[in-house]
């Protein structure tokens, strides 16, 4: 009976990407850089989100903002255009950046070797069809 809960609550606390959110490495120039954690959460706080999700979701669409049904129908398509335009601004290299979307929303997670590098790639992603807000959370990492 002690295997089955102690395997039950093991279990309880698993973190995965539930909802399957886009989470990529846009930049790797920065090898002390340490991994950001992605968009993983237990399976209590996936079923505490999917209603709000599904809201959030569909809101969009429902007040003509969105012409995709669901607002996290866009992520997919969005987070490889951001690698897409960090490779060819080409000012990035000396980075290690990357990317989540959530309901056309992108998190910028990583290091950057200046605050000017932050900023401009916060209004490069911003300049991205279908991307809603940007979520700076690069921290400078001098060389």
């Amino acid at each position: 009976m002690a295997l089955v809960l102690a395997c039950g609550t093991t279990t309880a606390r698993e973190r995965a990407n539930f909802f399957n959110d886009p989470f990529i490495q846009a930049t790797d120039g920065i090898a002390s850089c340490p991994v950001p954690e992605g968009p993983v959460i237990t399976e209590a706080q996936m079923r505490s989100q999917s209603h709000s999700r599904a809201e959030r979701g569909t809101s969009c669409y429902q007040s003509g903002r969105c012409r995709l049904p669901n607002s996290y129908l866009y992520d997919k398509e969005i987070i490889p255009r951001v690698k897409k335009a960090i490779d060819a601004d080409g000012g990035f290299v000396d980075t290690s950046v990357w990317a989540e979307g959530q309901r056309r929303w992108v998190w910028l997670k990583g290091c950057v070797r200046t605050q000017a590098q932050a900023d401009a790639l916060e209004r490069l992603i911003r300049s991205i069809d279908d991307v809603e807000g940007v979520i700076n959370q690069l921290t400078v990492q001098p060389p």
